[in-house]
């Protein structure tokens, strides 16, 4: 897989999860809370992977 390839999943990971940081805010901020650290981690890791 090139790398372009691997960054565009990660970016949609990202979004996928801010999407649920946004659904469950008001709910369940511990979980929203998580979620927003895995898409933190997601975009990163996009990041990351082009700029190496």
């Amino acid at each position: 897989m090139s790398k372009e390839v691997v960054a565009v999943l990660l970016l949609a990971l990202g979004g996928f999860l801010v999407g649920g940081v946004y659904s469950t805010w008001k709910t369940a901020k511990v979980l929203a809370a998580a979620l927003l650290v895995a898409a933190l981690l997601a975009v990163g890791g996009a990041i990351a992977w082009l700029v190496s």
